[in-house]
């Protein structure tokens, strides 16, 4: 069964948390990155962005999280109204660990803390909280060097939690990662997208892992990056790893992947230099 298109633009309320209606972004190159795209978070929602290479999905984290900027529509998140454009209670997790190789796990973790100017003394208690959290309490005098794949992604993770952020921004986490450890650390990320319920945007390739870990998948486009299609995850939380064997996992996962490939093979449109492409 074909998904349904989105819902275009999507209504902007106080109940939403990111919210983007009508963007265009064209690169300095030419290329246009992003052509009518709307979408909306609400708060405490957990919502993947499923695409091809190239459709814009890492461009929109950039927009929400203030470290870009559209050329047409509106873009409303909680990093656009603090002081200074970003910040707001918005953390970034990027698909590299980013991690400062001559710092501790605990110095890491610390480090946005110490740049909103908290003395260590005062966070000393969250500190050792979100280091249990994420399972590195061992580990927290260790180097990044000294750390396994995962454990360094659990390391940036941590570094994102302790801010106690109100939107938690993924790019791609886990992409480098083994199967064994990706599904492990997405059953954690679950558990502690629960305890502290930020509405989250996580971009991933991959059509297991947007549905284990979402409650919606939106489906983007290429050239121009678009949204075109929406799937709801109507699966209850906590997710055990046996819903990755369920009737209604293979069936999500069958319509995602029937969508995606549609997508992949939609034509490019082109346009002039210097012209918008017309939203689809």
């Amino acid at each position: 069964m074909p998904l349904p298109p989105p819902s275009v633009p999507p209504r902007a309320a106080p109940a939403t948390s990111m919210v983007l209606t009508q963007v265009q972004r064209r690169f300095a190159n030419g290329v246009q990155a992003l052509s009518g795209v709307s979408l909306a978070v609400a708060p405490g929602e957990f919502v993947a962005l499923l695409g091809p290479s190239g459709c814009g999905k890492s461009t929109v984290l950039r927009l929400v999280a203030g470290l870009d900027q559209a050329d047409a529509g509106t873009v409303q998140a909680p990093a656009l109204q603090a002081s200074g454009g970003a910040g707001g209670g918005t953390a970034f997790v990027f698909q590299e660990p980013t991690l400062m190789p001559w710092a501790t796990v605990a110095d890491n973790v610390y480090l946005p803390l110490r740049l909103q100017g908290r003395r260590r003394a005062d966070v000393a208690a969250l500190l050792d909280q979100v280091l249990a959290r994420v399972g590195l309490s061992e580990f927290a005098q260790a180097y990044p060097a000294q750390l396994s794949g995962g454990m360094k992604m659990r390391a940036s993770i941590a570094r994102a939690l302790v801010t106690q952020p109100q939107v938690l921004l993924m790019d791609e986490p886990f992409a480098a990662l083994d199967d064994i450890t990706r599904q492990r650390l997405n059953a954690d990320l679950l558990q502690w997208w629960q305890q502290q319920r930020m509405s989250t945007l996580f971009v991933t390739h991959s059509v297991a892992e947007a549905v284990f870990l979402s409650q919606r998948v939106l489906v983007m486009a290429a050239r121009p990056g678009r949204v075109v299609a929406e799937l709801a995850i109507d699966q209850p939380y906590p997710r055990q790893n046996s819903f990755r064997h369920s009737p209604a996992f293979a069936q999500a996962c069958q319509t995602l992947g029937q969508a995606l490939e549609a997508a992949s093979a939609e034509p490019v449109l082109a346009a002039p230099a210097g012209a918008a492409v017309p939203a689809r």
